[in-house]
């Protein structure tokens, strides 16, 4: 009986030690970037390092297929490529969301997909990150809420900045649901090209969505001269900073800050004023579809 307890033990233990698929990619991973960054510190041929690079994207995306499985979710295809756009640490691209992107098309909807582990250990390596700009938190909910999520997992040469968020109705079966509306930009101003952003969790998966804004955001007068104003003020403190021989600094940081003020203005009347403009039902019903779709029904 001893022999027979001792054995079943030792079968549980290699059990438990097992690596799992989650582990096995995510040691593919850190491999594939390991062996390019040693390809890079001995000066190999660009053309040398963007076959590797590729070669090492298409295995990892078959582990993450294998693992995530055909997307089921209307209106998008059931396979997806990689979310990773370079294992290169030196790329722009580098260290987004472990997951899978499925488009039509580069212009339209997408989704990228991934499970709760691999979220889980993304948000881990962004909270080790000695950058305070790119820190986030380890909770996945509380990940969600912030502009910065978005920016650095689906996102590669912008940021991403909230107008605001769809007050959505959880889908049945949804553990997390969450909505809202913003754009992609390298600077500070209105953004008119505005995005649905939806994400869902559900179980072990989590879908991150976005899909052009439909109708497309209005221009809103009063929120307009607010920006519009701050740009005049800015201008001109800009103006006095390129006159000045010895390049005023104050005049400079006062460009800045009117216009960091001015956009933060903008967006609050954005936030304040979109939901009583009629296009707004329209925009809160492509999120809340979104939602619906992505939890399964």
């Amino acid at each position: 009986m001893r022999l027979v307890w001792t054995l079943l033990f030792a079968l549980a233990s290699n059990a438990a030690l097992a690596a799992s698929p989650e582990d096995d990619y995510i040691a593919a991973r850190d491999k594939a970037i390991s062996d390019i960054a040693a390809q890079e510190s001995s000066n190999a041929a660009v053309e040398a390092l963007d076959a590797a690079n590729e070669k090492a994207r298409a295995e990892l995306e078959k582990r993450l297929s294998a693992l995530l499985g055909p997307l089921l979710v209307k209106d998008f295809p059931a396979t997806g490529t990689i979310n990773l756009e370079s294992l290169s640490a030196s790329d722009i691209g580098f260290g987004m969301l472990d997951g899978l992107r499925y488009a039509k098309s580069d212009e339209g909807p997408s989704i990228v997909a991934t499970t709760q582990g691999l979220a889980e250990r993304w948000l881990q390596s962004k909270a080790d990150e000695d950058d305070e700009s790119l820190k986030l938190p380890t909770n996945l909910g509380e990940a969600l809420k912030l502009d910065g999520f978005y920016a650095q997992a689906i996102g590669s040469d912008a940021a991403f900045v909230k107008t605001l968020d769809f007050a959505l109705k959880k889908p049945e079966g949804a553990d997390i649901a969450v909505a809202r509306l913003g754009g992609w930009t390298q600077d500070v101003g209105p953004i008119y090209d505005q995005q649905v952003v939806v994400a869902v969790v559900k179980g072990d998966r989590v879908l991150v969505a976005e899909a052009p804004a439909a109708p497309a955001v209005p221009k809103i007068a009063a929120c307009e001269a607010l920006w519009t104003a701050a740009d005049a003020t800015a201008q001109k403190f800009q103006q006095a900073y390129q006159g000045s021989d010895l390049k005023d600094q104050q005049a400079y940081d006062s460009a800045n800050a009117a216009w960091e003020k001015g956009d933060g203005d903008y967006r609050a009347c954005m936030g304040e004023r979109l939901p009583g403009d009629p296009a707004f039902p329209a925009l809160l019903a492509q999120a809340q579809e979104l939602a619906d779709h992505m939890a399964g029904k």
